[in-house]
């Protein structure tokens, strides 16, 4: 009578643990690492996306800085502090006039560097003042460059260009960096 045995023999089940428990202590160490490193990564492009977010918003106004479908009085656009703050009017309701009050319908809009946070106001007539409200989160982001610079050329309208820049709160090493230039057409 012959009997066939089936099945794997003690030291090749033991040889098959062995290596299964290397795999496993390998992938116990790699695993956290990749968490940590797709974690930075949402980080450094939630940073981004925000500094463009804001950049697009503050592109748009310089774009429309200096529209008037009447005659309007008064600098379309105003930039100081360096380029950290700037002013800009247009005329949103094409009245014919840049209104300044109320404030909610002013065509005046400001943006400015504050405490680490781009801020803007509406009907804003100073860079300085109370009333500014954050565009961007203190808690998540520090935005350390907000800059504006004008470059005239002749017999063209101006270039603007706007560059923001901030780090991570939660991690200062993700840094992002946002520059775009739009013309003023109206300027």
């Amino acid at each position: 009578m012959s009997l066939k045995y089936r099945g794997f023999s003690l030291p090749e089940t033991l040889i098959a643990m062995a290596i299964s428990a290397v795999l496993l202590l390998g992938s116990a160490r790699f695993l956290p690492a990749l968490q940590w490193a797709a974690l930075r990564q949402t980080r450094q492009l939630s940073l981004e996306n925000e500094l463009w977010q804001r950049v697009y918003t503050v592109a748009k106004h310089l774009q429309r800085a200096g529209y008037c479908r009447g005659r309007c009085s008064g600098q379309a656009l105003y930039i100081a502090g360096g380029g950290d703050c700037l002013l800009v009017r247009w005329d949103g309701n094409s009245d014919g006039i840049w209104n300044s009050s109320p404030s909610s319908e002013a065509d005046t809009t400001g943006f400015r560097l504050r405490d680490g946070a781009l801020e803007t106001l509406r009907g804003a007539e100073e860079c300085s003042g109370k009333g500014w409200e954050k565009m961007t989160n203190p808690a998540a982001m520090k935005v350390t460059v907000f800059q504006v610079t004008r470059q005239n050329k002749a017999n063209f309208s101006p270039e603007l260009s706007i560059t923001l820049a901030a780090h991570s709160v939660a991690d200062p090493q993700i840094r992002a960096r946002a520059e775009y230039s739009v013309t003023g057409y109206n300027l």
